[in-house]
């Protein structure tokens, strides 16, 4: 059994468990059951009504959150050539080939983001076992294996406040929308983004309800239940 602390039995008390909460609601309360001496990120935790041992049943998707995350984004391509000009040009903060492939081979793992052209995925796809259970491996289906040309867009869209989300092995989605430091309404139009993009990305096999619960917290905080209703409309 966990045994919380005295600061998070005191927030704990602010959150009424029987109850569910409208975004709105949820976000205040968050912000108001926070207590630790950082600014702490606001989630969101999905339980999702699919089966993730299907194939046809599995969640992933991009969310671009109009407010960002509230933290600087350390983005690395995969480029050489044209294209590595291309990519310093619009502001990456590490780009290169075979040196940076050797580099992240040896433990190195300092972005948050890394973004490759297709040309380059031959040699980045030896770096899976690295990148993949860290989530930084690049993709075409999360928009992160882009041709030279739209380098550009790619980079300010990581930049800007591009977040993946991926349906875990317990049919949940965890993922961050922005800091308790934001204003309300950014969290909320944040939220409202990724929501809509996990809705776009329902699976053709999912059956039933979509969205089983929705939970709101911070990094330390407590969980806070939000009513479906209003979170889906």
């Amino acid at each position: 059994m966990v045994v919380r602390g005295k600061k998070y039995r005191e927030a704990a008390k602010l959150v009424d468990r029987s109850s569910a909460y409208s975004p709105r609601d949820a976000i205040v309360l968050a912000k108001k059951a926070t207590f630790a001496g950082f600014d702490e990120t606001v989630e969101l935790h999905l339980r999702m009504g699919v089966d993730p041992r299907s194939a046809d049943q599995q969640v992933r998707g991009v969310a671009l959150l109009p407010n960002g995350l509230g933290k600087k984004v350390r983005i690395l391509v995969f480029a050489q050539g044209e294209a590595a000009r291309i990519a310093e040009v619009a502001g990456a903060d590490y780009v290169g080939g075979d040196e940076l492939i050797k580099k992240i081979e040896q433990g190195w793992l300092d972005f948050d983001v890394s973004i490759a052209t297709p040309d380059m995925m031959g040699k980045v796809g030896k770096l899976g076992k690295i990148l993949g259970r860290r989530g930084l491996m690049p993709n075409p289906k999360s928009g992160t294996v882009v041709p030279m040309e739209d380098l550009p867009r790619a980079i300010e869209d990581a930049r800007k406040g591009r977040v993946e989300f991926r349906l875990d092995r317990t049919a949940i989605i965890h993922v961050p929308i922005g800091k308790v430091s934001f204003d309300d309404e950014k969290l909320l139009e944040n939220l409202a983004a990724l929501i809509e993009a996990v809705v776009k990305a329902k699976p053709s096999g999912a059956k039933g309800q979509y969205i089983k619960s929705a939970f709101l917290t911070t990094t330390m905080g407590p969980g806070i239940r939000l009513d479906l209703k209003p979170l889906l409309s």
